[in-house]
């Protein structure tokens, strides 16, 4: 019989932790005079209770270790639970959110989506501005987690070609999963205080800067303001620009650099394209808007770095509403959306190295067509790529793509337009944030959106989150019997 109480304890664990974290908000607003602080006393109790009985209540059942199926239930067992419990402020405070609401902004926040139904976030008590932030970043680190031990392990959308990387740091193994999540822990904590450090140097205020210090390192676009970081041209552009680019780079890098070298993160081709593939946009970003928008260099440049990087890694800020550029921007920020950072890192979407794969083994293809007798293997990084990491890579594109119809046919069904269908279903799936148009575009949020369609949605984030087959296992007969 499947033991569920494995994971249940770990999600109970997990569960407390996120009610003992709501006491962080609760001070805030306590500072800031907000009667709010007793809405996050109320969740922290609430929470903590339920998370500690669950684990206390199946402490008995906890092995070794864990098998797949449960380290798959697991994975996206945690990320229903989390919303669940961090949408009880948004319920409770004087937001007043209706369940579907606080939901659909709490799975936004924890899987760093940034996609928003709440405005009015000017004169929003600080301790539910926090708690945004919060949540996506601890989205954020609990996602490279997962990218890092359980996905390779797990074998899921060719993530297992980073398996032994994960867990090699100048060529010694680390001996625990929980040693390398330390690391990545103190990594990501680094960079959200430099983060912090920058923003107060160009000039943001101490409770913004910290803010969004957390939602850019987590890739998550939380903003504490309704126009973004339009509220914030100008050098902070560049500085979001490149930690939001540090965010969506691989942490196993950062942690062989603290080891004692830099020449793995100097090699990686995935580094190398990422960069590249943003600067080659962002320079015909740039040309397009001299040309067709009159815009000058400077401007033009720090627009379109910062805009593409922010979709491009999933992040979601938003400082201009670029669909009034014109026609091809519009059209070029709904495919790089879709392109996505490096993995290992809490960067969403395909990611670059599928891209990378894919192209690897349609130009084996064709060199094998135009020379049939030879042997053309696809490569990554200098070493063959297997059989089994090509098959996932393929299948992950097969699901992407059908979900993406799927979602979108959904949507549609709801009454929602094509542009808000198709937009929409991309940058839930993808974890983006801003989809196109007048609704749900840079310059909107999703509040206006029937109840059906953002349920569709929030359930939509998790499975992009969780890299589609991580969710979709879960459903096949197989996977009960294994």
């Amino acid at each position: 019989m499947f033991d569920l109480r494995p994971v249940a304890y770990v999600t109970g664990l997990l569960v407390m932790a996120l009610g003992v974290s709501m006491l962080i908000p609760m001070g805030i607003d306590l500072l800031y005079g907000s009667a709010d602080w007793l809405v996050f006393l109320e969740s922290a109790v609430l929470t903590t209770l339920v998370g500690g009985s669950m684990a206390l209540a199946t402490a008995n059942g906890v092995g070794r270790g864990l098998s797949i199926q449960q380290t798959f239930l697991l994975t996206t067992g945690v990320w229903l639970a989390l919303p669940l419990f961090g949408a009880l402020p948004f319920s409770l405070s004087e937001l007043d959110a209706r369940p579907v609401d606080a939901f659909f902004e709490a799975m936004s926040g924890l899987t760093t989506t940034g996609a928003t139904v709440l405005s009015g976030l000017d004169d929003m008590p600080r301790g539910i501005l926090f708690w945004r932030g919060m949540l996506q970043w601890f989205g954020g680190i609990g996602i490279i987690v997962v990218a890092m031990v359980f996905l390779p392990e797990l074998r899921v959308g060719g993530m297992q070609i980073f398996r032994s990387e994960a867990f090699d740091t100048m060529g010694k193994v680390l001996p625990r999963a929980a040693e390398i999540a330390g690391r990545i822990s103190w990594i990501y904590l680094f960079l959200t205080v430099l983060c912090v450090l920058s923003y107060l140097a160009v000039g943001l205020q101490p409770f913004d800067a910290v803010v969004h210090a957390m939602t850019t390192i987590s890739t998550g676009g939380f903003s504490t303001r309704d126009a973004s970081f339009g509220a914030f041209q100008g050098v902070p552009e560049y500085v979001a620009s490149v930690f939001m680019i540090l965010a969506s780079m691989p942490f196993v890098r950062y942690i062989q650099v603290v080891a004692g070298t830099a020449r793995p993160i100097l090699v990686d081709r995935q580094i190398r394209a990422y960069l590249a593939t943003i600067l080659l946009i962002t320079l015909a970003m740039t040309i397009y808007r001299l040309v067709a928008n009159g815009d000058h260099i400077e401007h033009g440049f720090r627009e379109g770095l910062f805009n593409v990087t922010s979709i491009i890694s999933g992040t979601g800020f938003a400082s201009v509403d670029y669909q009034l550029w014109g026609t091809f921007p519009a059209v070029a920020f709904f495919f790089i959306g879709l392109i996505g950072g490096c993995a290992g890192s809490t960067a969403c979407s395909v990611k670059i190295f599928r891209y990378q794969l894919l192209f690897s083994s349609i130009l084996a293809q064709i060199r094998a067509i135009h020379s049939p007798h030879g042997v053309f293997t696809p490569r990554f990084n200098g070493k063959r790529v297997d059989d089994d990491v090509l098959s996932s890579v393929m299948s992950f594109f097969v699901f992407f793509v059908v979900t993406l119809g799927v979602v979108s046919v959904l949507l549609g069904l709801t009454g929602l337009d094509f542009i808000t269908s198709v937009s929409g279903a991309a940058t839930a799936v993808a974890n983006i944030g801003p989809g196109l148009g007048e609704d749900i575009g840079p310059s909107g949020n999703f509040s206006g959106l029937n109840d059906t369609a953002k349920w569709i949605l929030a359930v939509t984030m998790l499975i992009g989150r969780l890299e589609l087959l991580a969710v979709f296992v879960l459903f096949t007969p197989v996977f009960w019997r294994g």
